[in-house]
């Protein structure tokens, strides 16, 4: 394909390139059925309808009488309002008869209505005499204390919508309208490649001049969290025919792949080549004007991203963050912008130390959060380090941008927090 490294691109144009070619070029993963207990965090491929009311009848809210609410117009503890007491409408069963006029049926929360009682009179404002007769010094309004046939979803109501990731609120959702078993996207495949030659296995001692492979886990983390399938393959040396093989090979079981290590301009970069030789259209974007981060691969393989990350860890991570997750969530087939767990959530707070940047470059600041009791609100600690110290991470809540037009951040500025992880 002939490689060639392109111009350092901007944030801003690095994403509408990366967002662009996704919408355009890449297509969402399989559908499968799956039953509830497997649907949690999965990304619904269709929406899904209620074939029937939810709930199925008039029930009661709360521990009382079904009455009929114009009975109980301008009852009062001086004055209150008579009723015979029938029988007790039983509990997961329809009452026995229809609710005379001036009559009360015990009821209990949950309870269906019987035909005829539009509202119930909770116990507290109700005395049951000794003639057998139940007093009520309240007046109760048609509907009150009662949740209506259809009213927490209609038959025909899209209760879910393609693109949801199920959360367990959804889980009882879809289990009252009887959808034992929904139709969701598969997890997508993400493989994950290291090279180096400096690299060894987590179980290994490094020798001199090595280091523990520190981004393959933490990558693979990041993308079982986010609801993908992580495909570790190992360490690659610094070998281009090896790469180029091993790259090869790792995306042809894959639905995305991430190279993390070797994508710096220099006389050791093999990443580029590699990437370029996966597929059309192949590399897009090489060099982005942020930190950390600046020696980022993005790339389309055939339909498949393609992620080339710095080898620093906190470089490799803040750009997964950024380009990785989007991606994830598109193969997954969560509409662009549409909610889900793949968006991180984000706090305001008020920053604690200047932040220098310069302009022309977008800076990501690891941050801690602390709370402010007698402001209450949150502060944002900046967590300082180089881009190859993992710990500055562990210490950080989230990422405070520094924008690209900006040359720092003064303290006491309200910032936005991006936090690590999802919630």
């Amino acid at each position: 394909m002939g490689f060639r490294f392109l111009p350092v691109a901007t944030v801003a144009s690095a994403m509408a390139t990366w967002q662009g070619a996704l919408r355009g070029r890449v297509g969402p993963v399989d559908a499968v059925e799956v039953g509830l207990a497997a649907a949690l965090g999965r990304v619904l491929a269709f929406a899904v309808t209620a074939a029937e009311d939810v709930p199925g009848f008039d029930r009661s809210t709360v521990d009382g009488y079904a009455v009929r609410a114009a009975d109980t117009f301008g009852a009062s503890e001086a004055l209150p309002a008579y009723f015979d007491v029938t029988g007790a409408v039983p509990m997961g069963a329809a009452a026995p008869r229809p609710l005379p006029v001036g009559a009360a049926a015990p009821i209990a929360t949950g309870g269906m209505l019987p035909p005829g009682a539009d509202a119930a009179v909770m116990a507290e404002y109700c005395e049951l005499l000794p003639d057998g007769q139940l007093a009520v010094n309240r007046p109760a309004g048609p509907g009150e204390n009662v949740i209506s046939r259809g009213e927490d979803v209609r038959a025909g109501d899209a209760v879910l919508r393609a693109g949801h990731a199920v959360r367990p609120q959804d889980l009882g959702v879809l289990a009252a309208v009887g959808a034992g078993r929904v139709v969701v996207r598969r997890r997508p495949r993400v493989a994950i490649l290291s090279t180096g030659d400096e690299l060894v296995g987590v179980e290994a001692r490094p020798g001199p001049g090595q280091v523990r492979d520190i981004n393959a886990h933490a990558l693979v983390g990041m993308v079982e969290q986010a609801g993908g399938e992580a495909l570790p393959g190992g360490i690659v040396p610094d070998d281009p025919e090896q790469l180029a093989r091993r790259a090869a090979a790792a995306l042809a079981g894959a639905d995305m792949l991430i190279i993390s290590g070797g994508s710096s301009i220099g006389s050791r970069d093999y990443v580029g080549q590699a990437i370029d030789s996966l597929g059309e259209p192949g590399v897009l974007v090489h060099g982005i004007a942020m930190r950390p981060g600046k020696p980022t691969v993005l790339a389309l393989a055939d339909g498949r991203p393609v992620l080339g990350l710095p080898g620093h860890p906190a470089s490799a991570l803040v750009v997964f963050w950024l380009f990785g997750l989007p991606a994830l969530a598109h193969l997954a087939g969560v509409p662009a912008g549409g909610g889900a767990p793949r968006v991180q959530p984000a706090v305001r707070a008020r920053l604690v130390r200047n932040l220098a940047s310069a302009p022309g470059r977008e800076d990501y600041y690891r941050a801690a959060l602390i709370w402010d009791e007698p402001a209450g609100e949150w502060r944002a600690e900046p967590v300082f380090g180089k881009s190859g110290l993992v710990s500055t991470l562990v210490r950080g809540d989230g990422l405070v941008r520094v924008p690209a037009e900006e040359d720092g951040l003064a303290a006491g500025e309200m910032v936005e927090v991006v936090l690590f992880g999802w919630r």
